[in-house]
């Protein structure tokens, strides 16, 4: 069964499969209960679940982030809400050298089943605290898995994955696909963890994209179509455990790459793509690999000053143009 949802309400439903299907989850972060969610991801499951299911906590992402890991350890299935993503950074303590090595520090006789929720990138008005894309922080740290999903159904299939997962992960959303609507498959069963998609064939040049890139990137592909281009597109969905063997069979194709993201250039998790493709993919490239992401600035907050900063897809297209002409 299929139903047209958005993106926001893939996230609320995954939400509700997660606290009906498994009592051992719960759910708590800053205004998840009454008030439904700063974005209305948890509207209405207060009063389905009850405050012992889906409560508040205090304005401490290291205070319940520390409570969501010792209730992992001892049985539980917690999923913490991050209001914005910028704010894990006052708990990385918690995140990189607790969550993510218990496991390995206890000699495998503790696991952290836990799912750290939250939103990212910009959005007109939100300024510098409030607009980081976070992905590579949490890439590299081992132990961590992380997701960020694309489309309304990915919203929903990668959230329960994240749910059942024995390891902790991070899942990153973008706000600015809240509103976007598609088809959502409410009824298939829990997907492993792990998996690009290619979402569009082409045969001149690939684009790897994630979170809200993608779509940028199917945009881009549209336009270059009409120039005779042909543009392969593939959401990597899951930066941990990275699917580089379809990127690579990908640029085997192509033989042209093109790796596009919200966060900034220097250090941004396209660049271990980029190097990842130039070890393992060298003898396909016809061309260097591009890189099309946002300057390294903080995030303005003026809509016009954002739009000369953040990638869109023209710049992704420009990218392919250029790149297939070398």
């Amino acid at each position: 069964m299929s139903e047209s949802l958005r993106y926001i309400q893939a996230v609320n439903a995954a939400l509700a499969w997660s606290l009906e299907s498994r009592s051992d989850t719960v759910y708590f972060g800053e205004d998840v209960a009454l008030p439904g969610g700063p974005f209305g991801a948890t509207k209405g499951l207060h009063k389905r679940f009850g405050s012992d299911r889906i409560f508040d906590t205090p304005i401490s992402e290291t205070g319940f982030l520390g409570m969501a890991l010792g209730a992992a350890m001892t049985g539980l299935r917690p999923i913490a809400e991050i209001m914005y993503a910028d704010f894990s950074f006052v708990a990385m303590d918690q995140i990189v050298n607790q969550i993510a090595t218990i496991r390995y520090s206890s000699a495998g006789r503790w696991k952290a089943p836990l799912v750290i929720r939250m939103q990212q990138g910009y959005s007109p008005g939100a300024c510098a605290q409030h607009s980081h894309s976070v992905e590579a922080y949490f890439a590299h740290t081992p132990g961590l898995r992380v997701a960020l999903p694309s489309t309304p159904d990915d919203a929903y299939q990668m959230l329960r994955t994240a749910v059942t997962s024995d390891d902790p992960v991070v899942v990153a959303e973008a706000r600015m696909l809240y509103p976007t609507r598609g088809p959502v498959r409410t009824d298939a069963p829990v997907e492993p963890i792990g998996g690009a998609r290619v979402v569009r064939d082409g045969r001149d040049a690939t684009v790897v994209a994630w979170s809200r890139m993608v779509p940028a990137a199917l945009a881009a592909a549209d336009q270059l179509a009409a120039e005779g281009i042909e543009t392969e597109v593939i959401d990597l969905r899951w930066l941990n455990p990275l699917d580089f063997d379809t990127v690579g069979a990908s640029v085997a194709r192509t033989g042209r790459l093109v790796v596009a993201h919200e966060a900034n250039l220097t250090g941004g998790f396209g660049a271990e793509i980029a190097a990842r493709a130039a070890s393992e993919c060298f003898a396909d490239l016809k061309a260097p690999v591009a890189r099309v992401a946002a300057p390294d600035v903080p995030m303005p907050a003026a809509p016009a000053l954002q739009k000369a900063v953040v990638p869109e897809a023209e710049h992704v297209a420009e990218a392919v143009r250029a790149t297939v002409r070398r």
